[in-house]
C-alpha cells in the first residue's frame, strides 16, 4: 500500500512532531481582483467568508494595498494575530498538536505593505510553539523583495507560500474572473522555487466547462512548475456570489461526487511520492452552500475518499 505523504506524515517524519496550521485573518486585508486593481467583483466563486473560519470576526471596512502609505490599524492587526493565534492553538493543543505554522488564510497575505507583511508575519513567528508561516496569496500578488524576505526567514522557520492556481487554462481562468493569466502562476512558481521556497499549489476540480482530461492537466503542469505540495477541492456554490447567480441560472452545473472522487484517485496515480498533500476536499456546512450538496458533510467525504483511495492501494 502506498502512504500518501500528508502535512501531517511530512511534519512527523521531518520534525518528529506534530505539526498544525493555524488560520489566521486579518483585517485591512483585501484582494486585487476585489479593489479593481486588476478586476472587479473577485473570482466568481469567491465569498472569502465561507473559506477562512476567523474571517467573520475582523472589521473588514479599511483595506490596504502595496502602495497604502500608512497603516492606521496596524496595532489592531497585531492583536488579532495573536488573539486569533493563542485561541487556535489551545483548541488543538487539546488535540494533541505540538508545534504550529501561523497561515495568513484569508484573500492575499502579501497585497499589502511591505513593512506591515514583516511586522505581522514577525509577530506570528514570536508567539509560542509558532515555527513558521503560510502565507496564502496569488502569483500577481508577489515580488522579488517579498519573496527574499520570505527566504530569509526560511533560513530559521518553516515557510511556505501558497498560490491559487486553480487551472492552467486561461479561458477557464477568464470564465472565473481570476484576473491573471496561467503564465502569471508559472512565472512566479518557478521564481519561488528558483530561490528555495516551499510552494503549496491551490486547484479547484469542477471549473466551469472543464474536463476530466483539462482538470488532470492542470495538476500535471502545477508537478511540472515544481510544487511541493498540493491542495485539491471541488467548486463549491455559496451565496453572494457571481457563480451563485450562474447557477441559479442553470447556467452552471457541479461536479458530481463520483466524477470528483474518480478524478481525485486519477489525480494521485499521478501526483509523486514526494508532493505533500494538504487538502483533498472542502465542505461548508452552513446555509450559504447551495450546491453540490455533499460538500455539506466534508468528514463523510473524507472517509468515502479514503475507501475509494484504500482500494486503488494508496492511504490518505
Amino acid at each position: 500500500m502506498r502512504e500518501i505523504l500528508t502535512f501531517g506524515r511530512y511534519y512527523k517524519k521531518k520534525l518528529g512532531k506534530r505539526v498544525k496550521k493555524i488560520p489566521l485573518a486579518i483585517s485591512g486585508f483585501t484582494c486585487p481582483n476585489i479593489d479593481g486593481t486588476v478586476a472587479k467583483g473577485g473570482c466568481t466563486f469567491c465569498e472569502n467568508e465561507s473559506f477562512s473560519p476567523n474571517l467573520e470576526k475582523v472589521n473588514k471596512k479599511f483595506f490596504l494595498n502595496p502602495n497604502s502609505k500608512i497603516n492606521p490599524i496596524l496595532d489592531k492587526q497585531l492583536k488579532e494575530v495573536e488573539f486569533q493565534y493563542i485561541a487556535t492553538k489551545r483548541r488543538y493543543k487539546n488535540l494533541g498538536y505540538e508545534k504550529f505554522l501561523a497561515y495568513f488564510q484569508a484573500f492575499t497575505n502579501t497585497y499589502a505593505p511591505f513593512d506591515t507583511l514583516k511586522a505581522l508575519y514577525e509577530k506570528a513567528l514570536s508567539l509560542e510553539d509558532c515555527i513558521g508561516l503560510s502565507i496564502g496569496t496569488r502569483s500577481d500578488s508577489v515580488n522579488e523583495e517579498i519573496l527574499d524576505y520570505l527566504k530569509e526567514l526560511d533560513s530559521k522557520y518553516e515557510v511556505w507560500i501558497e498560490y491559487g492556481i486553480q487551472s492552467i487554462f486561461d479561458k477557464t481562468l477568464e470564465k472565473i474572473n481570476r484576473g491573471h493569466d496561467s503564465k502569471t502562476n508559472e512565472y512566479w512558481i518557478k521564481k519561488s522555487k528558483d530561490k528555495g521556497l516551499k510552494v503549496c499549489g491551490h486547484i479547484i476540480f469542477g471549473l466551469p466547462d472543464e474536463t476530466q482530461e483539462m482538470m488532470l492537466e492542470t495538476l500535471k503542469k502545477s508537478i511540472e512548475w515544481g510544487i511541493d505540495s498540493i491542495k485539491i477541492h471541488p467548486l463549491y456554490v455559496v451565496k453572494n456570489t457571481a457563480l451563485a447567480i450562474e447557477y441559479r441560472k442553470k447556467r452552471f452545473k457541479p461536479i458530481s461526487k463520483q466524477d470528483y472522487i474518480d478524478t481525485l484517485l486519477k489525480a494521485f496515480k499521478i501526483l509523486p511520492k514526494n508532493v505533500v498533500v494538504q487538502r483533498v476536499t472542502a465542505g461548508i456546512d452552513n446555509q450559504t452552500l447551495l450546491a453540490p450538496s455533499w460538500c455539506k458533510d466534508k468528514n463523510r467525504l473524507i472517509s468515502e475518499i479514503r475507501k475509494a483511495l484504500r482500494k486503488e492501494g494508496m492511504i490518505y
